[in-house]
């Protein structure tokens, strides 16, 4: 399995934990009205925003709180005004790690990011020097319940997909040019695929080999990144053994 692949599984599996805090609903409605000021809030007309509402969906969050999210970012609620910021960094080992913000205060985010990697040991990088290994990928995730691998590989390159990663244990990741993302997503909807996550992702070209001493700060520095108020997504290049992955997925 990638390390792309193995971190996505074990987000997967500190999933609701995450969402008892509140941070997978934040990060939606952050998003949805970024997506809403930039492109409008009819969904029809604005494949960003489309892309936001199947993951809504697919994460059960009340409609109350995506229209509010979504009247804030057309100017009928009053709200915060949030920016994207994109930050480049290293973590133990040098591992290549890319964090993407939305936030209200580009100044507050960038100091928290400093200081959380440095605590790591890491530190920020400057722009390109980590994300020139990282390829910008269409990504929809599925569970496999109830989809077998041949199922969902034909449903995929059907839909217009380009790939499907099914070495997980819980999910398929279907992978599609950045711009069919929407499209790709909305034809897997209508054949009944119902995803989990429809997003954007930056997957790296190659990736490095963590030595299991490292792996425990390393995966408390992307924990400790994505439960970050700010933060929407984290990537990195990271390649973790499956004893090291399972043994970080025990504690």
């Amino acid at each position: 399995m990638s390390g792309h692949s193995k971190w996505s599984t074990i987000k997967r599996k500190k999933g609701a934990a995450d969402a008892k805090r509140g941070k997978i609903f934040s990060n939606l409605a952050k998003e949805a009205t970024l997506a809403a000021r930039l492109g409008g809030g009819d969904p029809n007309g604005n494949p960003r925003l489309r892309a936001v509402l199947m993951a809504c969906r697919a994460n059960n969050m009340p409609l109350d709180n995506i229209e509010r999210a979504i009247k804030r970012g057309t100017g009928e609620l009053e709200g915060i005004t949030y920016e994207e910021q994109r930050y480049e960094g290293y973590g133990p080992g040098g591992v290549g790690i890319i964090i993407d913000v939305v936030t209200d205060n580009k100044n507050r985010a960038t100091a928290e990011i400093r200081h959380i990697l440095s605590k790591a040991g890491g530190s920020l990088a400057a722009t390109n020097a980590v994300a020139w290994n990282f390829d910008q990928r269409g990504v929809i995730t599925v569970p496999k319940e109830g989809v077998s691998d041949d199922d969902m590989m034909e449903k995929a390159i059907e839909a217009g997909a380009d790939d499907v990663d099914s070495s997980g244990e819980e999910a398929h990741e279907v992978f599609c040019d950045p711009g069919q993302l929407h499209a790709v997503a909305g034809e897997l909807d209508k054949m009944g695929v119902k995803a989990e996550e429809v997003a954007l992702k930056m997957i790296p070209r190659t990736t490095m080999k963590i030595e299991s001493k490292s792996v425990p700060a390393l995966l408390r520095l992307l924990d400790t990144l994505e439960e970050n108020d700010d933060v929407q997504n984290v990537f990195s290049n990271a390649d973790i053994s499956d004893e090291d992955m399972e043994a970080a997925m025990a504690d």
